[in-house]
């Protein structure tokens, strides 16, 4: 893409933001949750195809209105766009980003729940928030790594924010909530495998500095992203917070795993699940302690 194409490109982009900036913004104010979810549905799915970054979505999402608390993987900055295109839903992002310029406005109007990290109890304020919101109907997507990736491997999960899910049963009066885990993997690039060595120009991790990371995105040409919901699971007030999420990244890496080879992962040991229309939630024993 060369930077003329890229500059008329970003130009649509922009005019696409202001033409629903506006009243996105007022939706919000006024309540009209409607518009002001998918308003953003909108901005992102025309930035994939603008720059011909091709979304392919697989598994069963959770339905319309049900609480979810989305357990997923981070490779770039490109992650937020991909999963803003897929459906009305809001993330947790690190307090820095609200200052950052043309991406904290991007957040706030994406409702993003920020989290300062310096503040050890400032997660209980987050949990709180976030618990709210999930008694509301909301969809809130956890990058539960605490960083990106470089779009191979998959970092250990933390758990401390999954304590959301069990503040919206045990403040909010809900039965259950559903820990959805769900990978994002970047597969090719203008139509061919990416390698392991390709990988890096897509992820942005560690110290990579955000413009040249975008410089990249603009020059490499088309991306193919797959989105894959994974096997939900059920979350109560017994559940062993640990266990819940250990699992929801066993299953995140199976699924990053599958997409990133080719091949699935070897078969785990027990009884082969028999299919199902309707993907049942995995049910973890309670907390012993």
């Amino acid at each position: 893409m060369t930077y003329l194409v890229a500059g008329l490109r970003l130009l649509a982009y922009a005019l696409t933001f202001a033409l629903l900036a506006g009243p996105h913004w007022l939706a919000l104010k006024l309540g009209r949750g409607r518009f002001a979810g998918h308003a953003p549905v909108w901005l992102h799915q025309v930035f994939l195809r603008l720059f011909q970054v091709r979304l392919t979505v697989t598994g069963t999402p959770p339905a319309p209105g049900e609480a979810a608390l989305v357990i997923a993987n981070h490779i770039s900055w490109l992650d937020i766009p991909v999963l803003g295109a897929v459906r009305p839903l809001s993330f947790v992002a690190k307090s820095e980003i609200a200052g950052w310029p043309v991406i904290g406005t991007l957040a706030r109007l994406q409702r993003t729940v920020f989290i300062d990290r310096a503040r050890k109890r400032h997660t209980a304020v987050v949990n709180t928030e976030m618990s709210r919101r999930l008694r509301a109907g909301e969809l809130i997507v956890l990058f539960a790594e605490g960083t990106t990736g470089d779009g191979t491997r998959l970092l250990p999960f933390r758990t401390s924010l999954v304590g959301a899910a069990r503040a919206a049963i045990t403040e909010g009066g809900l039965d259950r909530v559903r820990l959805q885990p769900l990978c994002i993997a970047y597969t090719r690039r203008n139509g061919l495998p990416l390698t392991r060595a390709e990988r890096p120009d897509i992820a942005w991790y560690g110290d990579m500095e955000l413009g040249p990371s975008v410089k990249l995105f603009f020059e490499r040409g088309p991306i193919d992203v797959a989105v894959t919901w994974g096997q939900p699971i059920a979350f109560s007030a017994g559940t062993d917070r640990k266990v819940a999420t250990a699992l929801a990244e066993a299953t995140v890496r199976r699924a990053l795993q599958e997409a990133v080879t080719g091949r699935p992962p070897a078969p785990e040991p027990g009884p082969i699940p028999q299919p199902a229309h309707e993907v049942p939630p995995i049910l973890i024993p309670a907390a012993t302690a």
